[in-house]
């Protein structure tokens, strides 16, 4: 089974269950490499006269250096395999090749990376690039809760360029 493109008006995916309840992987990379980790948070909307996904990496994390590399990234969604979900955000593509290790099958779609696993691949352009500041929040407790000082995350936001579901 493959892929084919939908277009924009056609997407319908719940933006609240498919990071927070039911996860999903960003990916980037090249021939040479890639590399992919579950993120639980993320955004999608309309920004800057289109249509945008943000992700959080925090600046330990190895797919940093891919997305950082890379002008486009992937967010793949699922059907279910949250365990191999579960590994692929636990362990680092510094010291193991986790994506052989839960048998996933990289793709590239447009030349980015993605998943044959996957249900539905979203490629994206990288537009802008923040750290996200823990003086900034309003509610105090979120920061003191979620971040420390050396590890606040950095928002990567894209243009959606393709949204492809499998056939």
């Amino acid at each position: 089974m493959g892929f084919h493109e939908i277009k924009i008006q056609d997407f319908d995916l719940n933006p609240f269950t498919s990071t927070g309840k039911d996860w999903s992987l960003v990916t980037a990379g090249d021939e040479n490499g890639i590399n992919t980790m579950t993120v639980t948070w993320g955004m999608m909307g309309y920004l800057w006269r289109g249509p945008v996904i943000s992700v959080y990496i925090r600046p330990t994390r190895y797919t940093k250096k891919f997305v950082d590399e890379q002008n486009c990234f992937s967010l793949s969604f699922f059907n279910g395999y949250k365990k191999e979900l579960h590994v692929l955000g636990l362990k680092s593509g510094r010291d193991v090749d986790k994506i052989a290790e839960v048998g996933f099958n990289p793709i590239f779609l447009d030349g980015v990376p993605a998943f044959e696993e996957a249900k539905l691949v979203i490629v994206a352009e990288k537009l802008y690039i923040d750290d996200i500041k823990p003086e900034n929040f309003i509610d105090k407790n979120i920061p003191e809760k979620l971040y420390t000082k050396e590890e606040p995350h950095i928002v990567y936001t894209g243009r959606v360029k393709k949204i492809y579901v499998k056939d």
